[in-house]
């Protein structure tokens, strides 16, 4: 990357009217892990990781384990023990030496929150990311919760598909938070959150979603890359249940004459799955910033 953004953010900061903000914002953006960091990264149970299979289909991936499975080695890099779920659509991509991951840590507990961008390397029980893009964002919009147990039980893969099932349909109108891996294919890959009132995201048909784009930090990473490139990797995951529903397809911005964005979403591929030694959550607390969403 030849700077802190690439032109699809900077397109989109320009349209949007924020560059002097997206400017300032973005040196917070570094390659160094600081202690804080790190320390944050040890006390985590899970990981989500986005990056684009052998087909070229971006996805993003749960990971899971005890704290300390995620844990920073160096001051650029993160070492992970263990890796995707058997069946999970990323397996062989992140056992491949060189593929563009994008991570984020999000801790219920405290809505915190790091992301964490770079190149995978392949490590005895495991894989590393060598940073290349580290920074923390605000806890706006994320949910407060409690863990609870682990999952004991769990079916693997229960289903693969290319729409929506019923069922499907009402785990995404009912969820109040998902996540989402883009790529700008030179430039990286990237995985973020999103987060709202159950049926912010919005089911138009068994494949095609939408969603509101909340103020955030006017970074448009995310809106950046689905700038630049439309394919786009979601992760839905069912806090009390420990399911999890993951679909990839293709996603744009829609920039509405007053100011309001929204993001549609073309399902291609869906995945859901059951697995145990997932952490199970409590019901939410939900952000207070949700009762004043502003464009």
């Amino acid at each position: 990357m030849g700077g802190v953004y690439h032109w699809g953010s900077l397109a989109v900061q320009e349209r949007v009217g924020v560059r002097a903000q997206a400017e300032h914002v973005g040196r917070s953006i570094g390659t160094g892990i600081r202690d804080v960091a790190a320390a944050f990264l040890e006390l985590q149970p899970h990981l989500v990781v986005g990056a684009a299979d052998g087909a070229g289909r971006m996805w993003a991936s749960l990971l899971t384990g005890a704290p300390g499975f995620v844990r920073a080695t160096g001051p650029d890099r993160i070492a992970v023990a263990g890796g995707p779920p058997a069946g999970d659509p990323l397996a062989d991509a992140l056992a491949v030496v060189g593929t563009r991951v994008g991570t984020i840590a999000l801790d219920p507990r405290t809505r915190r929150r790091m992301r964490l961008n770079g190149t995978l390397e392949v490590t005895r029980g495991g894989f590393a990311v060598l940073a290349e893009q580290v920074f923390a964002n605000c806890p706006k919009y994320l949910q407060k919760r409690e863990p609870l147990e682990l999952a004991r039980q769990g079916a693997g893969v229960l289903r693969r598909g290319e729409a929506l099932t019923p069922g499907q349909q009402e785990t995404v109108r009912g969820a109040d938070t998902f996540f989402v891996a883009t790529t700008a294919e030179a430039d990286g890959a990237d995985a973020s959150h999103r987060g709202g009132l159950p049926g912010f995201v919005e089911v138009l048909s068994p494949v095609e979603l939408a969603w509101p784009d909340y103020a955030g930090n006017a970074m448009f990473l995310t809106l950046g890359n689905l700038t630049a490139d439309p394919r786009a990797g979601l992760l839905f995951p069912d806090w009390e249940s420990g399911a999890v529903l993951q679909l990839s397809g293709r996603a744009r911005t829609e920039f509405a004459a007053d100011g309001i964005r929204r993001t549609r979403f073309r399902v291609e591929s869906v995945v859901e799955s059951v697995h145990p030694g997932r952490l199970l959550w409590s019901t939410p607390e939900y952000s207070p910033h949700l009762g004043r969403t502003t464009r």
